[in-house]
Parts: structure tokens; sequence; C-alpha cells
């Protein structure tokens, strides 16, 4: 489902653009991810509509299969600079793969009013498709930036364009939303 509009109390989410993250080998180029999220803030900060910036700090505790042999270094979360982050900018810092477990997400969308949520952000297939789940699951109009967002796994990416995203929202690209957002 392509854009059908931007409701007037729309926000801007943009998941895991870090330091630690932005620098993985992914399937689109993550510069060109960082600036068409970095476009997107421009626009709802001129439009005086909410922008979220999230940031992963950790993992939720539960055993999975997968294994990290990670150090991190020191500022790998700290937010990609390109970002512009600005003092009426929202911060989340989230321990586990959705933004709205365990953080203020839902509180600050609640008393700012918002009924749609447009995503960007990195991994598709992870942290955007998670909270974008839970967004819908709680009744928010759900807009996927699809362009603003990439994966670590090509075929993760597409699965989630092709499969989950049209079940709970609607798809779009940078450039719609900012031809809308005028």
């Amino acid at each position: 489902m392509a854009l059908s509009q931007i409701d007037t109390n729309a926000a801007l989410v943009v998941i895991d653009l870090q330091k630690g993250i932005v620098g993985l080998p992914t399937a689109h180029p993550a510069a060109q991810i960082v600036e068409r999220a970095a476009r997107l803030a421009r626009a709802f900060r001129a439009r005086k509509l909410p922008v979220v910036l999230v940031n992963v700090a950790g993992r939720a505790p539960g055993r999975t299969d997968a294994t990290f042999n990670f150090t991190p270094p020191a500022d790998w979360t700290d937010l990609v600079s390109e970002l512009d982050r600005q003092p009426d900018d929202y911060t989340v810092t989230k321990m586990q793969v959705g933004a709205f477990y365990g953080t203020a997400l839902e509180q600050i969308l609640r008393r700012r009013g918002v009924t749609q949520v447009f995503f960007a952000g990195m991994a598709t297939s992870v942290g955007v498709e998670a909270t974008a789940r839970t967004a819908y699951d709680h009744g928010y109009n759900v807009v996927l930036v699809t362009d603003a967002m990439t994966d670590l796994n090509t075929e993760a990416h597409e699965n989630s364009l092709a499969r989950t995203f049209p079940r709970i929202g609607e798809s779009t690209s940078t450039e719609e939303v900012l031809a809308r957002l005028g």
C-alpha cells in the first residue's frame, strides 16, 4: 500500500543509526540510508513534528542460537552526527530488539498525540520491524520509508518489505514523504 496521507500528528522514529551499527556490512550503502533519514528528520522538524532517535545499548538476556563475539568500542552507541540531533528531538535507548518495551517511546508518542509513525533505520528485519509491529499493535498508523532502511542481510530486508510490512502499514519512499511534507 502506498502512502495515503500524512496525519496531522505524525512522528518520525529513526532506529539504530549509531556509530557501532552503520559501520557494519549492509545490503544497501549505510551512508545513503543515513542521508535519507537525516533529510526526513530535517523535514519533520521543519513541520514541528516529533523526531525520535533510537539507539541500542545492549541486548535482552534471553537465550538465542545467535552468538555475538563483539567487543564494542566506547562510542558504539553514539548516534551518527549526520542526524544532527536537535534539542527538541527525543532520544530513546533500548536494551532489546524493539524500541517500545522498557523505554519511554510509547509515553512520548501518546503525550504528543501521535497517530502515525514513520520508520527509518537499521536493521530492517530486526529493530525496525520489531518496533513497527509493536506500533501497529498499539494502534498507530505505520509508515515504512523503505529506501531509508537497510539490513545486514539482503534476503531478510526483502522479506520484511514483501511479506511483513504490507500487513502492518504503508510503504513509501523518502522523496514521497518529503514531497508530501512540502
